[in-house]
């Protein structure tokens, strides 16, 4: 079994004893999903800063909903939903208010590269330049076009998960995802 299939049935079964009331298991699921959830919200947001407040926001709904888990469930497609509306909430608040995104000048995310002995320099350029590219075709998306591409290529999430995730069916999924590519 992979390490990646492995942490996810103990974050469902962690999650399953913290609906329950079980508090130590947090730190079971919050390992388990703590990583995914920040770089989904990373691109979704487009700002690393702005990511983890959202992802302070998710975790403290997740806490709030624990009991409406449906034991038995797959905690990674519920906690992709909840951070989603926690994003979907944030631009709703940012639009009401006319706020500016938190990042760079433009609101967009910035690409740290990495230094040290093995950094290569026309690499790394490269690969800033391409994410760059990446970011700024994401940007471009309309959003449920974006949110279906994120979750497919980026989260590795299955059709049924990201349908799930969405409250779409897997037709529309794989619609907008086929518009995105």
């Amino acid at each position: 079994m992979s390490d990646a299939v492995q942490e996810s049935s103990a974050g469902d079964e962690a999650m399953n004893r913290y609906a329950e009331g079980d508090d130590s298991a947090f730190a079971v699921v919050h390992r388990a999903v703590a990583d995914r959830l920040f770089a989904f919200l990373a691109r979704m947001a487009r700002s690393p800063i702005l990511a983890d407040d959202l992802l302070q926001e998710t975790f403290l709904r997740m806490h709030r909903a624990r009991g409406s888990f449906v034991r038995g469930a797959r905690l990674l497609p519920w906690c992709y939903a909840i951070a989603r509306n926690v994003c979907i909430d944030h631009a709703r608040q940012r639009a009401v208010r006319k706020e500016r995104a938190i990042g760079n000048d433009e609101g967009e995310a910035v690409f740290e590269q990495p230094t040290g002995p093995d950094a290569d320099g026309e690499q790394l350029t490269m690969a800033a330049e391409l994410a760059e590219i990446v970011e700024t075709a994401l940007a471009k998306l309309p959003h449920n076009q974006r949110e279906a591409f994120v979750l497919l290529r980026y989260e590795g999430l299955s059709v049924a998960d990201a349908a799930a995730v969405l409250g779409t069916t897997e037709g529309a999924v794989k619609l907008r995802a086929f518009h995105a590519y």
